[in-house]
């Protein structure tokens, strides 16, 4: 799927009304949908366990909090990119406590091309965290299935008194017969001799 055929959630958090209609601006329901606009971190907290977002923007300070403990808790999930924008006289220190979590800065006042910049910095940093999450998930599939093979195995070493090799050319032997994966063959002895042993 090229980038034009994405949607990126975006959660902003931002009291200030002039930040909230310039960024809107940037930020076409074509690219960016759902769109959400919250304005104090009492909020956000009840936004986020609602929807994972692939974008967190914080416009700080806010009404309630500076927004910087949230800004790195939130990238802890590894979903979800954050920007945070704070005043520029402040700027290299905030970078300094965020950066190493993760977390994306910006100085403001900034302008429209800057935020431009910024949330395409975000899109990459968002692909790069799928990609990732992509070779996790097949990472996990693949231990999931050692395992269930490795039970298959000890039930076969258990019930028929193979050896551990002999056991697994079994399994092999029997997933190449049948045309099906091993994690298939692995399932059906589990299930057979655990059937069995019920009985």
């Amino acid at each position: 799927m090229s980038l034009q055929e994405r949607t990126y959630s975006i959660l902003v958090v931002s009291a200030a009304e002039n930040f909230n209609t310039n960024l809107a601006s940037l930020l076409p329901e074509s690219f960016y949908y759902p769109i959400r606009t919250i304005s104090n971190i009492s909020s956000i907290r009840r936004a986020i366990a609602d929807r994972p977002y692939d974008f967190v923007l914080i416009n700080s300070p806010l009404s309630d909090d500076p927004g910087i403990r949230f800004a790195i808790d939130v990238c802890s999930d590894r979903e979800t990119v954050v920007l945070l924008v704070v005043r520029n006289d402040i700027h290299d220190d905030i970078y300094n406590k965020v950066a190493i979590h993760g977390v994306f800065t910006l100085e403001k006042p900034t302008s429209k091309p800057t935020m431009a910049i910024a949330l395409s910095w975000m899109i990459s940093s968002r692909e790069h965290l799928r990609h990732f999450e992509k070779k996790t998930l097949s990472i996990e599939k693949k231990m999931e299935e050692i395992r269930i093979v490795n039970r298959a195995k000890w039930l076969l070493i258990s019930e028929l008194n193979m050896s551990e090799p002999d056991a697994h050319r079994y399994i092999e032997k029997r997933a190449m017969d049948s045309c099906s994966s091993k994690r298939c063959v692995a399932e059906d002895i589990i299930k057979t001799y655990t059937e069995r042993n019920r009985r």
